[in-house]
């Protein structure tokens, strides 16, 4: 295993992907980008907005930062790279431009929920070439 890709968010279960990715970039010696992406505000007339200015792209650097120094405390290489608009797509292309070996994502405490209304680890189970781990 070369590249993981981590999704991170403020969850309790991303707290918890960042543990299990430390886990495992350790014992692969795998590098690991860090992504979390700010959505964007959607017009109807308009197509897509700005961001959406109660969840600024810079939370969402900060909190791929965070994640990063917490592997960067441990060791492992890693690298951040943020995005903008559904953060699903952006893990699911992130992974596919670095030609990722694994994603690794939080899983809602709520799948019944996150399944009815779409969460963004079900966007990556389903839509990821590679392998994804789901973490509670």
């Amino acid at each position: 295993m070369k590249t993981i890709v981590l999704g991170v968010d403020d969850s309790a279960e991303s707290g918890r992907a960042v543990e299990r990715t430390i886990e495992l970039a350790r014992m692969s010696g795998a590098s690991v980008i860090v992504t979390s992406a700010a959505p964007v505000m959607q017009f109807m007339a308009r197509g897509t907005g700005s961001y959406d200015p109660a969840d600024p792209p810079e939370r969402h650097r900060g909190l791929a930062a965070d994640a990063a120094a917490r592997l960067a405390e441990q060791g492992i290489e890693a690298r951040t790279i943020t995005g903008l608009g559904d953060a699903g797509a952006v893990i699911v292309e992130l992974a596919g431009e670095h030609e990722a070996d694994l994603v690794v994502v939080g899983m809602s405490s709520h799948p019944q929920v996150s399944r009815f209304l779409g969460g963004v680890s079900e966007d990556v189970a389903h839509h990821a070439d590679c392998d994804v781990l789901l973490v509670h």
